[in-house]
């Protein structure tokens, strides 16, 4: 059973459907299983707990 995680800032709850959507699509063309044994996992992270470049997210 294939477990992805998605480590991300918030998103609108319909962009997250379409990812896991697309996500397990994905999955189930490339390995040829069933769609209910793909898992998907989004954690969120705020933009204040996360940094790239040596700056917060929310400072940009």
């Amino acid at each position: 059973m294939p477990i992805v995680t998605v480590q991300q800032g918030p998103r609108d709850i319909e962009l997250k459907r379409d990812l896991v959507k697309r996500v397990t699509d994905a999955f189930v063309d490339a390995y040829r299983i069933p769609a209910e044994t793909v898992q998907v996992w989004i954690h969120e992270v705020p933009a204040d707990s996360w940094g790239a470049a040596g700056k917060l997210t929310a400072d940009k």
